[in-house]
């Protein structure tokens, strides 16, 4: 992935995002959000001093915002829902609290494997989920996440636990990519591989490999890149250690964790939901995941901050995520059937 010169049709698109924000000039948003970084709060001010709409926001677990939306019902006061990873905005949608909109704007500026099928949610931000090893153990590391379950990595891997959104989905886009048998196979091999029991978050992961723990873990980018750029204990100080794979360069790509938004079924507020998404799709909006919080824009063309720049390009998988979505359920009674905690 790398920043682009714009074209004739991304400044047509641009300047649909800024007709869009003309049309709305008062009032107010409800954002119910499950991102967590000081870092959005610029996304927020900016929205309201383009549109004059006032930016309310009430911060929780995702789960937790989704049932707290079905509870209030037709009273939700929710414009808008925001959460990561493809598996929750599934949930939410399942759930039955977003609804599909028609938005031009999103239709041209968004991918369209980054878009549910139903237009009820849209990725605006994504992180590369790929393999990170000890540069002084592992002179031959896995190039592809199915590799990651060669008996060679025997007692060397490390992973989060099969609870986590990020673990789900990515076994839901080896099935969807691979097929079930395939997948299977996968999550043994990987388990049978481990160095310790799946525990911690991503940043555990590498800090792992930093204490020998372990030589290989997966990871999202966003993760190693604010090591880069700020101080992480137990990982920036000697990040040196630690080398980086983007899997499967020669087959589908690497795979690609999703940040996204939808309008909430009930919202009180529907124009200015429709408006808050869609700037979320502009030029400026996109820098700010980036250079903000270590993203990749999920629109293509725009800047990438300093640190993400320096992983280097990639091809990133582009298989859709609404069909992977439709494979959670497979992948949570795979990682039950081969005892991945």
């Amino acid at each position: 992935m790398t920043a682009t010169l714009k074209s004739p049709f991304a400044l047509a698109a641009a300047a649909l995002v800024a007709s869009a924000f003309a049309a709305h000039a008062e009032g107010e948003v409800n954002l119910y959000s499950s991102r967590h970084y000081d870092t959005d709060e610029r996304l927020y001010t900016d929205f309201t001093a383009a549109t004059g709409i006032t930016v309310n926001r009430i911060e929780g677990k995702a789960d937790e915002l989704i049932a707290r939306m079905q509870a209030e019902g037709a009273n939700s006061p929710a414009d808008v829902l925001i959460t990561v990873d493809t598996s929750r905005l599934k949930r939410a949608k399942d759930a039955g609290v977003l609804q599909s909109i028609d938005s031009d704007v999103l239709e041209a500026r968004i991918p369209a494997n980054l878009q549910d099928t139903d237009n009820t949610w849209f990725g605006f931000s994504q992180r590369a989920r790929i393999i990170f090893y000890d540069k002084a153990d592992v002179t031959e590391p896995p190039m592809d996440y199915l590799s990651l379950a060669d008996p060679l990595y025997k007692g060397k891997v490390c992973s989060r636990s099969s609870s986590s959104t990020y673990s789900q989905t990515l076994l839901a886009s080896v099935i969807e990519n691979h097929g079930e048998e395939a997948a299977r196979a996968w999550a043994q091999g990987v388990l049978d591989n481990f160095a310790r029991e799946p525990q911690g978050g991503d940043t555990d992961q590498m800090a792992a490999i930093i204490s020998g723990e372990c030589d290989i873990s997966i990871a999202n980018t966003y993760y190693f890149a604010r090591a880069l750029r700020t101080e992480v204990s137990g990982v920036s100080e000697a990040i040196d250690q630690i080398g980086w794979i983007f899997p499967a360069q020669d087959a589908e790509g690497a795979h690609m964790n999703l940040s996204g938004a939808g309008v909430a079924a009930n919202a009180p507020n529907r124009a200015n939901a429709i408006a808050f998404l869609e700037y979320l799709s502009s030029d400026q909006a996109q820098q700010y995941f980036s250079a903000g919080n270590d993203e990749f824009p999920a629109v293509e063309g725009v800047a990438l901050s300093e640190a993400v720049a320096k992983l280097g390009t990639f091809k990133a998988d582009t298989v859709d995520l609404s069909a992977v979505a439709e494979n959670l359920a497979t992948a949570q009674k795979i990682f039950n059937d081969v005892g991945w905690k």
